[in-house]
């Protein structure tokens, strides 16, 4: 395929980072998730366009792979935005507070869980534990975990993302 004078350069770097996951974890027992992971580790997210590869190169179904993409909330199928803001929605969360911080966050960024803002700026994503119940609700921006997060705070938070 590296021969085919009409795969953008996108492409080109998908297929990559897919070929590149199947070497490094395709040997692997039980490699799926792993090889998962590493694609997603690469790009961000799972290309569909990868499916039917990685699905090939490990014995499996193309709706076996396409399944365990779409189970776990963890693994996109497109690029996410330039920030990744995550809720938590497990149950500690949602006993301090959750469920008005996830109404507040979809109605600020104007978008639903596992969308990105028109502008491309923002992905938002519900989690189901962060690990930080104590001290909830919890959200994680960037990678990095915020505690006790209240409307005012969350806009403060993605109002110092938008600023970078």
């Amino acid at each position: 395929m590296q021969g085919d004078s009409h795969v953008s350069s996108a492409e080109a770097h998908e297929q990559a980072a897919v070929e590149s996951a199947i070497e490094r974890f395709g040997q692997q027992p039980g490699p799926l998730l792993v090889v998962l992971h590493g694609v997603q580790d690469a790009l961000g997210y799972i290309p569909p366009t990868g499916i039917p590869r990685i699905a090939a190169a490990l014995n499996l179904s193309r709706a076996e792979v396409h399944g365990v993409v779409t189970f776990y909330h963890y693994f996109r199928t497109h690029p996410p935005g330039r920030h990744v803001v995550q809720v938590c929605r497990a149950e500690a969360c949602q006993a301090r507070g959750g469920a008005a911080l996830e109404a507040h966050a979809k109605a600020r960024l104007g978008i639903d869980f596992h969308e990105t803002t028109a502008d491309g700026a923002t992905t938002l994503e519900a989690v189901y534990c962060l690990g930080n119940c104590a001290t909830g609700p919890a959200v994680r921006i960037d990678g990095r975990l915020h505690s006790a997060v209240t409307p005012a705070r969350f806009d403060a938070l993605v109002a110092g993302q938008e600023a970078k």
